[in-house]
């Protein structure tokens, strides 16, 4: 009775990668919170802190789904170095892993004013966040999903450093009076989400070829490399859906504070979920283009297998030969 074949999605990633990738991770999610953190503390008003609280929120949740699931995957890793886990073991142990990610990163949300419940909702949504992150690194694809928040990360690097280069770029794109600003602001948000795509797709393809190595060279099927590319998208999507639910107190509140600031809210909304589905499917179909320039055509592969095997050669040598006496 033979061993059923390993299939290459299920084979665990190095520690050392993970590792890596769970401290990049946590510290994007650390720095994304102290950030709101002392931001919202800055205010000098209440109306300015609910306004500024529902502006950081999307970028925590997105932020702590990553480091959920990628602390999950270390803990995950390290474990099944000494046991095979079970499906269901498999699952709890990587919810509770993301359940603690994000319990910790609640912490310095809710502390900055325990007396109401705005930042009891915010602690919450960024908790659910990373278990649902860490639930989600329960599914035996290690790889695909050290892929995904690899890509997740460089994304969010991009985005940064994007930022931080924002007004000379507007500039470039011919800012100027309010209707030029606003078309310029529109480029830039169409060009992030493209180049950010991009980026999620060639990274996620390129942790994926890595793997290869230590499932001594089987691939993964396309559908996980599509599915890697677009994992970054799709944490978006969630962080934007997480944030309309579990924290839609918290932007109804600042939409409360001025119509201004009710139509900001809904335009920000609006253009973080576009450029999350554009990341999404940028990603899927440059990992997609990516897989298919390593592809050689079907009778290509079939026409150099013949010429290797010795007993076709012969066999085909000695048909000649017959037909020719």
């Amino acid at each position: 009775m033979t061993d059923r074949p390993t299939a290459p999605e299920t084979v665990e990633e190095s520690r050392l990668t993970v590792a890596l990738l769970a401290a990049a991770a946590l510290a994007w999610a650390a720095a994304m919170l102290w950030s709101a953190r002392v931001t919202i503390t800055s205010r000098g008003n209440a109306e300015m802190e609910v306004t500024s609280t529902a502006y950081a929120l999307p970028g925590a949740v997105s932020a702590d789904l990553v480091a959920g699931a990628a602390v999950a995957l270390l803990v995950l890793t390290l474990l099944s170095r000494r046991r095979t886990l079970g499906a269901t073991v498999r699952f709890a142990v990587a919810t509770g892993a993301g359940l603690l990610v994000g319990v910790l990163s609640a912490l310095p949300i809710i502390t900055i004013n325990t007396a109401g419940s705005l930042y009891a909702i915010v602690g919450g949504t960024v908790a659910a966040a990373a278990t649902i992150g860490g639930a989600v690194a329960g599914f035996r694809i290690p790889p695909v999903i050290a892929a995904a928040c690899s890509a997740a990360v460089g994304v969010f690097v991009i985005g940064f450093v994007l930022n931080l280069f924002q007004n000379p770029v507007l500039d470039l794109l011919g800012a100027g009076d309010t209707e030029s600003s606003a078309n310029a602001a529109q480029w830039f948000t169409y060009g992030q989400a493209a180049l950010s795509g991009l980026a999620a797709g060639l990274i996620g393809y390129a942790v994926l070829r890595r793997a290869r190595r230590h499932a001594d060279g089987a691939d993964v099927r396309w559908p996980m490399y599509a599915l890697a590319g677009a994992g970054p998208g799709l944490i978006l999507v969630i962080g934007e859906v997480l944030s309309r639910t579990a924290g839609s107190e918290v932007l109804e509140l600042a939409g409360k504070v001025s119509p201004m600031d009710q139509l900001a809210q809904e335009i920000l909304s609006t253009a973080r979920l576009n450029s999350a589905l554009a990341v999404l499917f940028v990603g899927a179909i440059t990992t997609i283009l990516a897989v298919g320039r390593t592809l050689s055509p079907a009778d290509d592969e079939e026409e150099e297998d013949e010429e290797d095997d010795p007993q076709t050669n012969s066999s085909s040598s000695e048909t000649a030969y017959h037909s020719s006496s």
